[in-house]
């Protein structure tokens, strides 16, 4: 392919990269998309750089199915993210941490010194690992490109390269002088590169598998008749199930110490809970771009036996085998994507970390230089980073340039991996075990890198011709005891295992002897208890005032404004001291004011550097590590305190709200009480009134003739009846509610009782001209007390009858088997009841309450009655209706 095509599609990739950051830096509705949980898992892919992509394939060449140990390190580990990472953010959130440096540095008392440390280690461990990111786009344009002598177009490329990658995170990394707010063009870019890259190698993948060979199996059966290859199945081929494990753990500590996955995991991170998904979907990324690594690493060792062809280049040098340009195309722009998406995090963290932890601390130490600078030491700082990324690119080219083409890309990325390690016990130590103090970290993380340094980096410099063979063969000095490759005569291991296990062995014996034996300043105590108990103490730091001295008001407003615009600063002050009480008129600080300044300065240029900043303005006082504790413990009591008040409080408005509604509850059944009592009262005068009249004529009128008798004492019998049928439907009432009244249960025919309850009120209908249609199921037995089934039948057909209009009434009844369940239904065409009221009618104050809805025709008990019955019957009734539609009630009982 011409390079000149591959310059070009090169140059518009990045093009594209720097639309989507600027799209999600200017696009408000790019913001929700930005703090969506799978971009943040995305984000986390950029562990998969170029070494993932193009080395992957390398190292399974030579070491078989152990390069999934790179993989399965933070596979295994990612369900302790929630207990460490988590842990880990909240420290950062709470205490505006931006770098590793930092966090070492503050949880050993803000050390500068110890931040500083920690910087260097990181720039000389990382730096080689930018080169390899740079050699691995030189090498795959080379490939692509099919340069025969590529050395000097390639190299020139790859310092243009970063140079472009420079501006890049100049523009969109440093564009905001606090290191602790998100990056949201950078995060959104480093998704969008991870999403490609994963896509890029399952497409080549796909074509491999399926299109140059006949699918999984015909690759492993073809690789497993070649010696060579079939030993790459075995899991202890190469190196034993020993490093194994030191590749695991490597890994994963790397995913959680490389500069580059501290600044997409912990720094952007907007929420917490985001880890609640990234737990397995950033495993199942992991999964998805590796399912095709074998096949690609065996599919190129079958089909390039013969020729000489780097195994980290099958991956592009299979499709333009079989002349699949657009496919290699396509293939390059991932392993693209890999690496420019870890060079553009890794400088911004490195940059930020070298600011931070190294160069501010040394400015504010030279007061000479300090007053050079002037007031504006937020403007010095923004370009100290910009130049500082620029020089870590150089820096990088330089060592790819000079070393970086004599070594495979996963042989120095897993020496990166080593010496990141050396961090694990400084961060890890540090947010569980409160007794780890700076001169365990200091001295613990020196011996660690010197290991380092010795067991893996001379070595390779002997290799190169820096320093004489013989170091690796006989030792220095021809002291074959200190072997850099095998110390102490340790045998068996690989040498990334015996340089992680002498490294981590001799970086956590010192840790921990040091910091049992040498005391902890209170400052060291104080950050300790905090870092370890950070879910507990994280609500009470602010109030936490743990400091004493003497400081002003404008001396800490001065620092601010160096950073920060001088509206904001003030706007930042008023709003802490209205939130803290606090009087600004007056011209000294409260602890709780510079705690709160000096929190504002971390924010900007790390705990180390704040702490000096705000020391040089103020007098501060030591305290012992006794106030300190007990300082702590007064802040989290009265935090406690004010949190039970709250609750008390809350609880207290809660039981006042229940007793005002259970009053108003009282007050509404007494007035329903005697409304009922009034409408009872009434239907009972109403026949007994007509007894005592009838009653009465009959009296008077001895000679009354026989049929105007007879019709008389019909109407007394009918009015006795109905004042016995009310004074049942009271009696019978009280016992449902009070439970008295007690089921008999028989086997019953359901059937039976509709019809005959449909029999016993047809008059009622005929005398109304109301129409009725049955339509009911044979054999509907179950086990119920026949004669209560039947109240409830004729109180719902006596309700439709009286509700439906008089010549044009029509009620539908049925009966049948529903989903296991026997349903009646007794629907009318009558005036329909209201949504509102629906509920209301099973209430046995319901008709007495609306009278001026509904004129009461009767007690209203039926219904009331009726739902006891159906309820005692664990069974359940409700009502379909509309205004003007009719109603329809529905009884389910159970078989």
């Amino acid at each position: 392919m011409n390079s000149g095509w591959v310059v070009t599609v090169s140059v518009m990739y990045l093009g594209l990269l720097f639309g989507i950051a600027y799209w999600a830096e200017r696009s408000k509705s790019a913001l929700r998309w930005v703090s969506n949980p799978l971009v943040y898992a995305l984000s986390m892919g950029v562990y998969c750089s170029a070494w993932a992509y193009y080395g992957s394939v390398g190292r399974a060449i030579t070491n078989g199915v152990e390069f999934l140990s790179t993989y399965l390190g933070p596979t295994i580990t990612a369900p302790l993210w929630w207990i460490v990472l988590r842990k880990i953010i909240r420290i950062c959130k709470v205490q505006r941490i931006a770098t590793l440096s930092d966090f070492v540095a503050s949880r050993y008392g803000k050390s500068a010194n110890l931040g500083a440390l920690v910087a260097f280690f990181c720039l000389v461990g990382i730096v080689p690992y930018i080169s390899l990111q740079l050699k691995a786009i030189s090498t795959s344009f080379a490939v692509l490109a099919q340069l025969p002598r590529q050395e000097e177009l390639t190299g020139n490329l790859t310092l243009y390269l970063a140079i472009g990658l420079g501006i890049f995170v100049i523009l969109f990394g440093t564009r905001k002088i606090e290191a602790t707010e998100q990056h949201e063009g950078m995060v959104t870019a480093i998704a969008a590169e991870s999403l490609v890259k994963m896509l890029a190698f399952l497409f080549v993948g796909i074509y491999v598998t399926f299109g140059v060979f006949n699918g999984f199996g015909d690759i492993f059966t073809q690789a497993a008749t070649k010696p060579a290859l079939r030993n790459l199945f075995v899991i202890d081929s190469v190196g034993g199930y020993g490093s194994w494990f030191w590749h695991l753990l490597l890994s994963g500590l790397s995913f959680l110490l490389l500069p580059r996955q501290f600044q997409v995991a912990v720094v952007e991170n907007t929420d917490e809970r985001h880890l609640n998904r990234a737990i397995w979907q950033f495993p199942l990324y992991m999964l998805v771009i590796n399912a095709f690594v074998l096949p690609i690493a065996f599919g190129g060792a079958l089909l390039f036996q013969h020729q000489q062809v780097n195994a980290d280049n099958f991956v592009l040098a299979i499709p333009l085998y079989f002349e699949q340009e657009w496919l290699a195309l396509i293939t390059y722009l991932g392993g693209f994507s890999a690496a420019t998406g870890m060079v553009i995090v890794e400088t911004i963290a490195l940059s930020t970390m070298l600011s931070n932890s190294v160069l501010m601390p040394y400015v504010l130490t030279r007061p000479s230089l300090r007053q050079r600078i002037g007031p504006k030491l937020g403007r010095f700082l923004t370009r100290a980073r910009r130049i500082s990324i620029l020089l870590l690119l150089l820096a990088a080219y330089l060592y790819y340039s000079k070393l970086a083409g004599k070594y495979p890309l996963v042989s120095i990325g897993q020496v990166s991996f080593t010496a990141v390690a050396q961090l694990a016990p400084a961060v890890l130590g540090g947010i569980f075990w409160k007794q780890g103090n700076r001169y365990g970290a200091t001295v613990g993380l020196i011996l660690g890198f010197g290991v380092w340094f010795y067991t893996l980096v001379l070595p390779m410099l002997a290799e190169a011709g820096f320093f004489p063979h013989s170091i690796n063969t006989d030792g220095p000095f021809g002291w074959t005891l200190f072997r850099p490759l095998s110390l102490f005569g340790l045998q068996g291991f690989d040498r990334i295992s015996h340089a992680l296990f002498w490294s981590l062995l001799v970086n956590v014996l010192a840790y921990i002897l040091l910091s049992i034996r040498l005391p902890q300043t209170s400052l060291e105590h104080n950050q300790a208890i905090l870092f370890v108990d950070i879910f507990k103490y994280s609500e009470v730091i602010e109030s936490s005032t743990i400091w004493r001295g003497t400081a002003y008001i404008p001396d800490l407003q001065s620092l601010l404004n160096q950073f920060f615009e001088k509206e904001r600063v003030t706007q930042m002050l008023e709003r802490f001291a209205d939130e803290n009480e606090i009087d600004l008129k007056w011209q000294r600080a409260s602890p709780q004011l510079v705690n709160y300044a000096e929190n504002l300065l971390a924010g900007v240029v790390g705990s180390a550097s704040a702490r000096l900043m705000v020391a040089s303005v103020t007098h501060e006082e030591k305290i012992a590590v006794e106030e300190v504790v007990e300082i702590l413990k007064e802040s989290q009591e009265l935090m406690l305190t004010n949190r039970q008040l709250r609750q008390h409080q809350a609880e207290l408005e809660l039981a006042t709200n229940r007793l005002r509604e259970a009053n108003e509850q009282m007050v509404r059944t007494d007035r329903l009480k005697d409304d009922f009592l009034s409408t009872v009262t009434h239907e009972l005068r109403t026949p007994i009134t007509s007894i005592k009249a009838l009653s009465e004529i009959l009296q008077d009128n001895p000679d009354l003739d026989g049929e105007m008798r007879e019709q008389f004492l019909s109407t007394i019998i009918r009015e006795s009846d109905r004042l016995t049928r009310l004074i049942s439907q009271v009696l019978d009432l009280e016992k449902y509610e009070s439970g008295k009244h007690l089921l008999h249960k028989e086997p019953v025919n359901l059937s039976e009782v509709v019809l005959e309850a449909v029999g016993t009120v047809i008059h009622l209908a005929e005398e109304k001209d109301v129409r009725l249609e049955t339509k009911v199921e044979k054999n509907l037995l179950l086990a119920a007390d026949r004669d209560k089934l039947m109240q409830v039948m004729i109180n719902l057909l006596s309700n439709a009858i009286k509700y439906t209009e008089s010549g044009k009434g029509l009620i539908r009844v049925e009966a049948r088997r529903a989903d296991g369940k026997l349903e009646i239904r007794v629907a009318d065409n009558g005036p329909g009841i209201g949504e509102a009221f629906q509920k209301l009618i099973f209430d046995k104050f319901y008709q007495a309450e609306n009278q001026t809805i509904r004129k009461p025709k009767g007690s209203g008990l039926g219904l009331a009655i009726t739902k006891k019955i159906i309820e005692l019957h664990s069974g359940s009734i409700g009502v379909q209706s509309e205004p003007g539609q009719g109603a329809r009630f529905t009884v389910t009982l159970p078989v």
